[in-house]
């Protein structure tokens, strides 16, 4: 699921995905702004067909951050 969720990331943001960890922090690695993101849970909703609050968007900090909270979605 890591490589899923990191090839996600590298089509949505047009990032190489050999520059994306699991330890990618979202900010201040890959520079990513509010439009980005909401691309980015959009796509992560739409591909495992679940909601994402904004609530649990602020906790968002890595890659890992991202992974962890789909995985407890039980995807």
């Amino acid at each position: 699921m890591e490589k899923e969720i990191i090839d996600l990331i590298s089509k949505t943001l047009e990032i190489p995905s050999k520059d994306i960890t699991l330890k990618t922090n979202l900010i201040s690695d890959l520079e990513l702004e509010s439009l980005d993101l909401v691309d980015l849970i959009t796509a992560f909703e739409k591909k495992y067909n679940i909601e994402i609050l904004d609530k649990d968007i602020k906790n968002f900090q890595t890659v890992n951050d991202i992974v962890q909270y789909i995985k407890s979605k039980n995807v």
